[in-house]
């Protein structure tokens, strides 16, 4: 089949988010052909280059969302009628705030609310496909207007009502932005249209373009989730004025909503993730949990290695930032080492921006202050048991010998997505230490110990406990390793993509009549069932039946979800 993978600022640039994981698919699924249609994010990335695509790689088209593209578009009256009508329906939904009675899900997953912000988006695909593009458009003064009149009607938002010109330009420009893959020219018979499936690699603008490519060609939608936008969304907003970090959380919201109604098929990277969709409206038929998948072979020799690490030593591995509170975790040291003065601590990572080296100089002073380097003797050196590494040096040559250097393995984080350190250590056979954060519990299902977040006094006890029982560090060392081979590698990361791929396209409508290359048919391009009159290939949930296989009076999904949330469930005949 052909796929056609939707990216933003990742792959195939050599500096991006989920590029090592899309190169691994590609690679992975060589009996698929792929077209890349990827969205660049800043000016410098394009600079960079790409890397090295595989032969399976048929096209790579990519456009900017750094900067507006001039398109060129010179509308005329009808067409400006057109845009006032479609933006004023979009903007009088993103200030509306929600009716009483029905909960967020209801408002965000489906009814008028969810029909009126969809239709709007259409109606401005549309234009922007008959005109050429929308970009003059939507940094237009009507924009503006339309977007101003929405803030003051008596049903908007409290937040946006008291909007001012500023905060209205800042929202009229931002939401220009998110809708730039509206005026794209990728949706044509030789685009989009081509494919068997577009797979969006992220929410926002690739869900985006999938959605249109789904509208204006019927091309089933597959969206990857492994950090959801919405909540990035929501987590990068808390600094913006109020009325703008209101306006745009709802057009994220219904955003997230239309593509979550729309898609053929939802794989999160996991259950915290799987909850957000839930939330946003996601049909729970609709969701396949896929975990990422990482490369084990670069941990082999540590975790099969009978060479054990220095039972005295904690390690910590990862980005050096405030959310991964190494305060925390050196007041909890400070407790280990009163209990146990033969503890180490070795942390292990770089700094990844100019807040990262100023976290990082304070964990330092802190480090000094807690642990003076106080000799043994007069005639020792002294030494602190707290040491600040770098992967690469000559005692951490690579990641590995990291994990290797100690026998527990901590994370101290307030704020984590997927823990890919601890994947990394249960590669290696170690024993973790985590917070209750993100994914960790879905994570090491049992095989290491979890405490409360900022919480030095419960994470000392934990490192205590596995520091003084070694038989325990080495049992669940291998259960850890165990379940990461089962559940965390490339193997079965590709593995279920591909049936997730021949599951969706078995049950998609057939678009095209598939011939080889003197012309003939192929056999089997198209199923026999669409030489049949009805709706034999209508589109249905991987997993799910098609209407035709229903009991009569049998409720749809919907139906069945909408009781259960009203809390009554119809009789069956034996109870009546």
């Amino acid at each position: 089949m052909r796929i056609g993978l939707l990216t933003e600022g990742g792959y195939p640039y050599v500096n991006g988010d989920a590029g090592l994981w899309c190169d691994r698919l590609v690679h992975g699924l060589g009996q698929h052909e792929f077209d890349v249609y990827a969205l660049s994010r800043t000016e410098r990335q394009e600079a960079e280059g790409r890397i090295p695509l595989p032969p399976q790689v048929g096209r790579v088209r990519t456009a900017p969302l750094w900067r507006p593209q001039d398109d060129g578009a010179v509308h005329g009256r009808r067409a400006r009628r057109r845009f006032t009508e479609a933006y004023a329906e979009l903007a009088a939904v993103l200030c509306t705030a929600p009716e009483p009675g029905p909960t967020q899900q209801d408002v965000e997953g489906a009814g008028p609310e969810a029909d009126r912000f969809g239709a709007a988006l259409y109606a401005l695909a549309e234009l922007a496909r008959d005109e050429g593009g929308l970009t003059g458009a939507l940094r237009s003064e009507t924009a503006l207007r339309a977007l101003e009149h929405a803030c003051r009607t008596p049903h908007a938002l409290r937040t946006a009502r008291a909007a001012r010109v500023p905060e209205l330009l800042e929202v009229a420009a931002r939401v220009e932005r998110a809708l730039r893959p509206l005026s794209l020219h990728w949706y044509e018979d030789d685009g989009l249209g081509a494919v068997d499936l577009c797979h969006a690699t992220t929410g926002g603008a690739p869900a985006l373009t999938g959605l249109l490519a789904g509208h204006f060609t019927g091309v089933p939608l597959l969206v990857t989730e492994y950090g959801v936008h919405l909540r990035a969304h929501y987590l990068g907003a808390q600094e913006e004025a109020s009325p703008v970090r209101a306006l745009l959380a709802s057009f994220h919201r219904r955003l997230a909503a239309e593509v979550y109604r729309r898609a053929a098929c939802i794989t999160p990277g996991n259950t915290h993730a799987r909850r957000w969709q839930e939330r946003c409206g996601a049909d729970r038929e609709r969701l396949r949990t896929v975990y990422p998948g990482m490369e084990a072979s670069h941990f082999t020799e540590v975790g099969e290695s009978a060479d054990g690490a220095d039972p005295h030593t904690l390690v910590w591995v990862g980005r050096v930032e405030p959310a991964k509170d190494l305060i925390s975790l050196l007041h909890a040291f400070a407790e280990i080492h009163r209990e146990e003065p033969k503890a180490r601590l070795r942390i292990v990572g770089a700094a990844a921006d100019a807040d990262g080296t100023a976290y990082l100089g304070h964990c330092k002073a802190l480090a000094a202050q807690l642990f003076p380097d106080e000799a043994e003797g007069v005639h020792a050196i002294g030494d602190n048991p707290v040491s600040f590494e770098e992967i690469g040096g000559p005692e951490v040559p690579d990641v590995a010998a990291a994990y290797a250097a100690g026998a527990v393995v901590v994370l101290s984080s307030v704020v984590e997505g997927f823990p890919i350190s601890l994947v990394e250590a249960m590669f290696c056979g170690r024993v973790t230490v985590s917070t209750d954060v993100g994914a960790v519990v879905e994570v090491i299902g049992g095989t290491g110990l979890v405490v409360p977040p900022r919480n030095p006094r419960a994470l000392a006890e934990a490192c205590l406990a596995l520091l003084s029982d070694p038989e325990r560090r080495e049992r669940l060392g291998a259960a850890a390793r165990a379940r990461a081979l089962e559940l965390f590698t490339v193997e079965q990361n590709v593995a279920a993509f591909h049936g997730i791929y021949l599951e969706i396209v078995s049950h998609a409508p057939v678009r095209r009549v598939l011939v080889n290359a003197s012309g003939e048919p192929l056999p089997f391009g198209a199923p026999a069932e669409s030489h049949l009159p009805g709706r034999w290939t209508e589109v249905r949930t991987p997993g799910g039946r098609p209407r035709w296989a229903w009991a009569p009076g049998e409720p749809t999904a919907s139906e069945r979800s909408a009781r259960q949330r009203k809390g009554s469930v119809p009789a069956v005949e034996g109870a009546r």
